[in-house]
């Protein structure tokens, strides 16, 4: 498969920037989260330099025939009915395996949003696991798992130089008119 998934990235145009997150639990974000190629490109990217990432998929999702692809690509049923209980499922997956990388969109929507969604650092406090700054940047076909941010107890401070980061980096989704990195930030 990672032979396969770097000649796609590459039939398509893209560049694998680093390797897998050493560490053998941890959250990537997926930033700018534009497009559904986004989950596409990025798990080929993940598949090409060797590495398993899981992301977040609802339940609804895991019944024949979609529920082996779904598993296979890395998908992890969640409950999204029980609200803030989904928190809890995730760092019950955290507990429970012995490697799990993590990707999670934190504007939690592909629609342009101004306030972006904090579960992945409660998750990564909790559950005791590093966070990277992942991106796929569609100006310059660039995809990375990106470098290690230190979450503090602060969390609303975090999550703005987390945008700031993005913002300072000039990532570009697909769909630039539908990114942005908060008002406070403009």
């Amino acid at each position: 498969m990672k032979h396969i998934a770097k000649f796609l990235l590459w039939i398509f145009g893209w560049k694998a920037v680093e390797p897998p997150a050493p560490e053998p639990k941890c959250i990537i974000l997926g930033v700018p989260h534009t497009s559904s190629w986004d989950f596409i490109i990025s798990f080929l990217y993940y598949k090409s330099v060797g590495g398993k990432a899981s992301v977040m998929i609802k339940k609804s999702f895991f019944v024949w025939p979609l529920s082996p692809i779904v598993k296979a690509m890395g998908g992890v049923p969640v409950d999204r009915e029980r609200g803030a209980t989904l928190t809890l499922q995730i760092i019950d997956e955290f507990k429970k395996r012995d490697y799990f990388h993590l990707a999670i969109a934190p504007e939690g929507t592909r629609k342009p949003t101004e306030r972006w969604k904090a579960g992945f650092h409660t998750i990564a406090r909790a559950a005791d696991v590093p966070v990277y700054l992942g991106y796929f940047d569609w100006k310059k076909k660039e995809v990375g798992r990106g470098e290690k941010f230190e979450l503090t107890d602060n969390q609303q401070e975090d999550l703005k130089r987390i945008r700031l980061w993005y913002k300072t980096k000039g990532v570009q989704g697909k769909h630039p008119h539908m990114f942005t990195t908060g008002k406070d930030l403009e």
